[in-house]
C-alpha cells in the first residue's frame, strides 16, 4: 500500500503476464571477479607513497641539490658583484635581494625543522603514553597529562590536571583521553569523511584518466596533514611527506589495504559491488580506502592509544561520506 502522506514512495508493483513463470535468482549470471571495482586511484596514490627508501638515490638527489645551489649562489654572487662595479646602486639592489632570498630560505628550513619536532613530540608522548599503562607507572601517566595539558591548552594547562585521587595510570589517561583527545577524534573523523566523499564524488564523476589519482593524492595529503594539525602535529612539505609514508606504512601494517566486499557488508549486507556501476563502484572503493588512510593518520598522530575512546569504524565513516554526497533534498 502507498502511503498517502508520501506519494511515490510506496512499493513498487510489477505485474506479470498470466502464465509466466517467476524468474530464478540462481539462473542470474555469476558476477565476474576481473569486473570489480579495485579503487585503481586510491591503490595508486598510496603505491606512490609507499614506495621503498633507497639511500643511494637519496644521496644523489642531496648531492645534486647542493650542487645546484652552490652553483646558483656563486652565480649570483657574480652577477652582484659584476652591477656593482658597473653601477653601486645596482649591485646594492641585487645585494639586497639576495640576503632577502636566502633568509627566506633559512625561514624555510627552520619551519621544516620545527614541523619535525613537532611530530616527534607527538611520538614521544605515545611510546611514553605505552610505557607507563604497560608498566603501570603512575609518575609518567601524570608527565604525560602534564604535557597533553600544556600541547592543548597552552597557557591555561594549569586550568586541569588529572585529579588527585586517581591514583592508577589506567585512569590517569583514560582521564586525560576524555578531556583532550575526545572532541578532536570528532574533528578528525569530520576531515577523514570530507576527505572520503571528495575522493569518491571525483573518482564517480571524472572519468578522466591520471585525474581521479592525482585528486586522491592531493586530497590525501592534505587530509593527513590537516589530521596532524588537529593533534598538534602541524609540519612543513617535507614533514608532511614523511607524515604521509609512515601512515601508508601503518595502514600496510595492520592489513587495511586489501579491497573486498567486506569493507561494505555494514552498509549494504554483502553483494554490493555486483549492484552498482562500474564507475560509482570505483568511487565508493575509493572512498572507502580514503577512509582506511584516515583512520590510519588518526592513530599515527593521535599522542595516545584508544582506550575510553572509541576507534573510528571505516564502514561508519563512508556511510555519513556517502550520505553527505548522494543526499537528497
Amino acid at each position: 500500500m502507498t502511503d498517502p502522506k508520501r506519494p511515490g514512495r510506496g512499493p513498487v508493483l510489477i505485474e506479470l503476464d498470466a502464465g509466466q513463470p517467476p524468474p530464478d535468482p540462481g539462473a542470474a549470471p555469476p558476477v565476474d571477479a576481473d569486473d570489480l571495482p579495485e579503487g585503481r586511484a586510491m591503490q595508486a596514490a598510496i603505491g606512490a607513497l609507499a614506495r621503498p627508501k633507497r639511500p643511494w638515490l637519496r644521496l644523489f638527489w642531496a648531492a645534486l641539490g647542493g650542487f645546484l645551489l652552490l652553483v646558483l649562489g656563486i652565480a649570483a654572487w657574480d652577477f652582484a658583484m659584476g652591477l656593482m662595479a658597473r653601477q653601486r646602486w645596482l649591485g646594492a639592489v641585487a645585494l639586497a635581494l639576495l640576503a632577502i632570498s636566502i633568509a627566506g630560505l633559512v625561514v624555510l628550513a627552520l619551519r621544516e625543522a620545527l614541523g619535525f619536532f613537532r611530530l616527534r613530540r607527538l611520538d614521544s608522548l605515545r611510546l611514553e603514553a605505552e610505557q607507563a599503562l604497560s608498566a603501570g607507572d603512575l609518575e609518567i601517566a601524570r608527565a604525560v597529562a602534564g604535557r597533553l595539558a600544556r600541547l592543548y591548552a597552552g597557557p591555561h594547562a594549569a586550568d586541569w590536571t588529572a585529579p588527585d585521587e586517581l591514583l592508577d595510570a589506567d585512569a590517569i589517561l583514560d582521564a586525560t583521553e576524555q578531556h583532550w583527545l575526545v572532541p578532536i577524534d570528532a574533528r578528525a573523523r569530520a576531515e577523514v569523511e570530507l576527505a572520503a566523499r571528495q575522493v569518491a564524488v571525483v573518482t564517480a564523476l571524472v572519468p578522466v584518466a591520471l585525474a581521479d589519482v592525482a585528486v586522491a593524492l592531493l586530497t590525501n595529503l592534505r587530509m593527513i596533514r590537516r589530521v596532524a594539525e588537529l593533534y598538534g602535529g602541524r609540519a612543513g612539505t617535507l614533514g608532511s611527506l614523511r607524515l604521509a609514508r609512515a601512515v601508508v606504512l601503518h595502514l600496510m601494517a595492520t592489513g587495511m589495504v586489501a579491497v573486498g566486499d567486506d569493507m561494505f557488508g555494514s552498509l549494504a549486507g554483502g553483494g554490493l559491488m555486483a549492484k552498482l556501476s562500474r564507475r560509482f563502484g570505483e568511487g565508493v572503493v575509493n572512498g572507502a580506502l580514503t577512509a582506511r588512510v584516515g583512520v590510519s593518520a588518526i592513530e599515527v598522530c593521535r599522542p595516545l592509544p584508544f582506550r575510553a575512546a572509541r576507534r573510528p569504524s571505516v564502514s561508519a565513516m563512508l556511510g555519513r561520506a556517502l550520505q553527505g554526497a548522494f543526499r537528497r533534498e
